[in-house]
């Protein structure tokens, strides 16, 4: 098995083609690159997406996601250098936790930068493992966020992920990876 990060002998179809910028938003740039369309963040903003655990329970929230046109089930995230240029992935992530959920964490790290859809999106973010966690405060984001926090077991993610899925919510593709070991011994 040879290294797949690596691309084949041969230039892959339009990849040596000009970027073209079709669509630039506050937060979102649509882009093109010879036939294929796709979207990134602007301003080279990425995110940090926090699996915060505390006594064998996992922190969740649930929000209203104007695309999905209904409620999505996630783990805490947020957006890097939004409001300060540089800002610093673990200070980000510790910023949103709290603000999030109200949990302060004595303890970050950085599981490294993974894609999202990297078909569609240019977007990056890195997983945050946060741990050591205080209550601080009520959470439940910043003005108009409305985010419900849940504190679930691990032993009942699976339960609770069908039971939000069977009242209509979305459930965010990072998820996932909290549900892989059922998945895998073919339980879910």
């Amino acid at each position: 098995m040879g290294d797949r990060c690596h691309p084949v002998p041969g230039s892959p179809p339009d990849a040596d083609l000009a970027e073209e910028v079709v669509w630039q938003g506050k937060y979102v740039t649509a882009k093109r690159r010879g036939r294929w369309e796709y979207v990134d963040r602007a301003r080279n903003i990425r995110a940090a997406v926090i699996l915060a655990t505390i006594d064998g329970d996992v922190l969740l929230v649930e929000q209203y996601r104007v695309p999905l046109g209904r409620s999505c089930l996630e783990l805490p995230a947020g957006l890097i250098g939004d409001d300060a240029e540089g800002e610093d992935d673990l200070v980000a992530a510790g910023r949103e936790l709290k603000e999030e959920t109200g949990y302060r964490a004595g303890r970050l790290e950085d599981l490294g930068t993974f894609y999202s859809s990297p078909g569609m999106l240019g977007e990056s973010f890195t997983l945050v493992r946060a741990s050591e966690l205080e209550r601080t405060g009520p959470g439940g984001g910043t003005k108009g966020e409305n985010i419900t926090v849940y504190r679930v077991p691990l032993a009942e993610i699976a339960a609770f992920v069908a039971a939000k899925r069977a009242e209509g919510c979305g459930v965010d593709v990072r998820v996932l990876m909290l549900l892989a070991g059922g998945i895998l011994a073919g339980e879910i």
